[in-house]
């Protein structure tokens, strides 16, 4: 693979290209290489790091410092000592690790590119583990080590049940429970097919609604709700191996916009098995299940659906006897509704209270309503910056939360129940992560600062430390050099400089804009380290910027919906304008060479400004872009621009096939041939439409997901290195 040539499509013709120059600087090779097996010196840092109930140890995965390769271990908060649980070899020997096809569809959807234990159960006491590798499941003893291998073969999203005595998972489309105890596998469910199946997530809800579960325990551990999923009348897509054409294409349900989605409902069965009751809604005006709560005796199960066009969604209740639903709250916006990615709606544990979150006035706050729906009280102030629940206390009365009114920044609070002023746990600019153990007296805290530190610790509730996790990662020769800046124009953009480390006063450098500038991504955070890839760019003779314009979260309802019904004017004015704005200020940015860079929405961008700017940009790097929406997935389109039956201007405009025949400068083309989120569907479009118009291109296919650029380090580097040669040489830097 690391011999690959390149194919490069000008016109119709395909030239080979070398990626390198022949005297490129060994030492930015170097740099490149270390960078991409490193994967940005992130390999090696404890992963996913969870306090057990009582607080006394932390759970958690980790590779070596070029290793993605996850093994499981355990920190002991007392005495800091960690120790080694299980690794992979000991279950595979020397055998390679396998995936199933719906195994890696999961990972990609979590964008999970480690590789054995890659995520891990601990049950509620705290006394066992359960771990997958292979598609087999394995229970972990954590006093004695012991490891028991359960029955069933390629397993999906294993959990305990809140009692421990048995374990759910799902295979084959089917709904299982193994009881530890026996050992004995129950099927609960029955009538899969390839259209048909029990207990998982629809692609839309794995990819868009941050929900990755399709059944869950009922807290006395004797009932589960499940999902079944038919995706009968969902249009079918299909990809083809291009290094295999023997081989038969993968068959993939995509709902793109426009067109039907998989139809859910909701159903409840016992452990044991037996007959399902099945929960009824409007599920015809409410056709997605966002969210499924299921956690305290005394709380309903209670379900959060959403209508078609996510202007309208339903907290509901549900009676278990009868299936019915009765109506605790509901929330509407003439834009779109976003979802809260934590565990929203909570229910404290007397069952008469929860806490709910909402942008009702303006921007996200935290509240408490009672048990019929009505509010209590706003927990979080306007003005906070909510971004998350972490957990609540209910033995300390507080709600541990994410927060910051800065949009970079990502700080750990807690609030009390019964009202008044938080107190913020973290206070360095970065970005903080915090998760609260069952006792309430310790937290596992991590992150990654504006001056390039990192860690994960133990903290205690009054937040001093108690314990340290350790990180093999490697540390960077030089930490990015970046300024984070305001423009001084009227909507004042977030802004990011990265300049080279060489970087010479009063020299103009050629700018590269590196972009993403779409919803629910900041570009700029005070995350140092999130900048390596820019710096391995800057230090090529370059000034890296990012910038965060109207669209883009943690600013206000309003900042945020400006771009309803169109993708891409509000977008370019704003990054245009912000990069007019710092050229005014710093004279090293030559704003006569500039040229951008994304990836996905990025890509989408970047296309964008290339072709319809071509006063600013003189170039443009297009990775994995969507090109045409109506080919893209339903909730995440229709969330913005409407259906297209309703809507197709807005469609027409976002479409950057319709701007084919202005474009008039260089643009690289970069997508995977097995992308099953933006398909390869839409480059071909948009090569197309250049073609016919007879506009050069150059173009760089890649065999892989819509991460193929980071799925291997011989893929990254090679990638990152084109990349360069496409700058360099269309912004005229010359290699030394």
């Amino acid at each position: 693979m690391a011999s690959r040539t390149l194919l490069l499509f000008t016109f119709a013709t395909i030239v080979f290209t070398p990626v390198l120059h022949a005297n490129e600087d060994e030492i930015t090779l170097q740099h490149f290489r270390d960078v991409a097996e490193t994967r940005n010196y992130t390999l090696g840092r404890p992963v996913s790091p969870r306090p057990t109930p009582d607080g006394a140890a932390v759970l958690f995965l980790r590779g070596g410092p070029r290793d993605p390769v996850l093994r499981l271990y355990e920190l002991d908060v007392a005495t800091g000592r960690e120790r080694e649980l299980i690794t992979p070899a000991q279950l595979l020997g020397s055998s390679e690790e396998t995936l199933t096809a719906e195994e890696k569809s999961r990972r990609e959807r979590t964008r999970t590119l480690d590789k054995g234990f890659t995520k891990f159960d601990l049950s509620k006491d705290g006394a066992r583990l359960l771990v997958t590798l292979s598609g087999q499941l394995y229970l972990v003893d954590r006093a004695t080590l012991k490891v028991t291998a359960l029955p069933g073969k390629n397993w999906i999203d294993p959990r305990f049940a809140p009692d421990g005595t048995a374990v759910a998972a799902v295979t084959a489309g089917e709904l299982h429970v193994i009881e530890l105890a026996m050992l004995v596998d129950h099927t609960l469910t029955s009538g899969a097919s390839d259209t048909l199946t029990h207990g998982t997530a629809e692609f839309v809800a794995q990819e868009e609604m941050d929900r990755f579960e399709g059944y869950w325990w009922s807290p006395d551990s004797q009932s589960l709700a499940y999902q079944e999923t038919d995706e009968s009348g969902v249009e079918i897509r299909y990809i083809a191996d291009p290094l295999h054409p023997e081989t038969a294409p993968a068959k993939n349900a995509y709902p793109h916009a426009g067109s039907p989605n998989a139809q859910v409902r909701l159903g409840v069965i016992a452990r044991t098995g037996g007959t399902t009751r099945w929960i009824t809604w409007d599920a015809v005006q409410f056709p997605y299940l966002a969210r499924v709560v299921w956690k305290e005796t005394a709380a309903p199960l209670t379900l959060l659906v959403q209508n078609r066009a996510q202007q309208d969604e339903r907290l509901l209740a549900i009676d278990l006897a009868t299936g019915t639903t009765r109506e605790l709250l509901r929330e509407t916006d003439p834009a779109w509704l976003n979802l809260d990615n934590s565990p929203i709606p909570t229910w404290l544990k007397d069952g008469h209270h929860f806490l709910w979150s909402t942008e009702r006035r303006g921007a996200w706050q935290l509240e408490l309503r009672d048990v019929a729906g009505a509010l209590v009280r706003e927990l979080t102030p306007v003005d906070f910056g909510y971004r998350s629940l972490i957990k609540v206390d209910e033995n300390s009365g507080l709600a541990y939360v994410l927060g910051s009114a800065d949009p970079r920044d990502t700080q750990v609070w807690k609030f009390p129940l019964a009202g008044g002023s938080g107190s913020a746990l973290t206070s360095a600019p970065g970005r903080h992560q915090a998760r609260l153990a069952d006792d309430g007296h310790t937290l596992v805290h991590t992150y990654d600062l504006r001056d390039g530190s990192w860690g994960a610790e133990v903290l205690a509730h009054d937040g001093h430390r108690l314990a340290q996790l350790t990180s093999l990662a490697e540390q960077p020769a030089t930490l990015p050099r970046v300024e984070f800046t305001r423009t001084t124009n009227e909507r004042a953009y977030y802004a990011a400089i990265v300049r080279p480390h060489d970087f010479q006063t009063g020299q103009k450098y050629p700018v590269i804009l590196s972009v993403y500038a779409g919803p629910h991504y900041n570009s700029v955070t005070s995350n140092l380290r999130s900048f390596v890839d820019e710096q391995l760019l800057a230090d090529a003779g370059f000034i890296v910027v990012a910038l965060d314009g109207r669209g883009t979260p943690g600013r206000g309802r309003d900042w945020e919906r400006t771009i309803r019904g169109n993708f891409i004017d509000v977008a370019l004015h704003d990054q245009v304008e912000g990069l007019q704005a710092l050229g005014a200020v710093y004279p090293e940015l030559d704003l006569t060479r500039v040229g951008v860079s994304g990836w996905s929405f990025g890509g989408y961008f970047s296309a964008m400004a290339t072709i319809r700017r071509p006063d600013i940009f003189r170039c443009g790097v297009v990775g994995a872009p969507v090109i045409t929406w109506e080919n893209y997935d339903t909730h995440y389109t229709e969330r913005y621009l409407g259906l297209p039956q309703e809507a197709p201007e807005a469609y027409r405009i976002s479409n950057v096939t319709t701007y084919a025949n202005q474009l008039a400068r260089p643009l690289l083309l970069i997508h995977g041939f097995s992308d099953d989120n933006v398909y390869f569907q839409h480059t071909a479009q948009l090569a197309n439409a250049l073609f016919l118009a007879g506009k050069p291109y150059e173009f760089m296919p890649m065999l892989g997901t819509h991460m193929a650029s980071a799925e291997t380090p011989v893929i990254r580097l090679r990638e990152q290195q084109r990349q360069l040669d496409f700058f360099r040489t269309h912004l005229r830097i010359k290699s030394e």
